[in-house]
């Protein structure tokens, strides 16, 4: 399981700049894993105010009961790692 530093440098390497949305393939995971990832993130209050999920064209994953594509990751949460 990938850890928040590594979720952040990958949307840093995919991303056009912070806030902009990132297909969640993109990550590298199999469909279970980004599921299970991502959940875990949007559960978390700290990590999840910082994450803005959105749904558009492509592979569709079901993240804390809603369906999305794409994760979009504000600057703040370098203050986390």
């Amino acid at each position: 399981m990938m850890t928040l530093k590594m979720v952040v440098d990958r949307y840093r390497d995919k991303a056009e700049g912070w806030g902009s949305p990132v297909a969640l393939p993109e990550f590298g995971l199999s469909a279970a894993d980004t599921e299970k990832l991502f959940g875990v993130l949007d559960d978390d209050y700290h990590l999840s105010r910082h994450l803005h999920f959105s749904k558009r064209e492509g592979q569709a994953y079901r993240i804390s009961g809603e369906e999305v594509t794409h994760v979009a990751i504000d600057e703040a949460i370098s203050g986390l790692l």
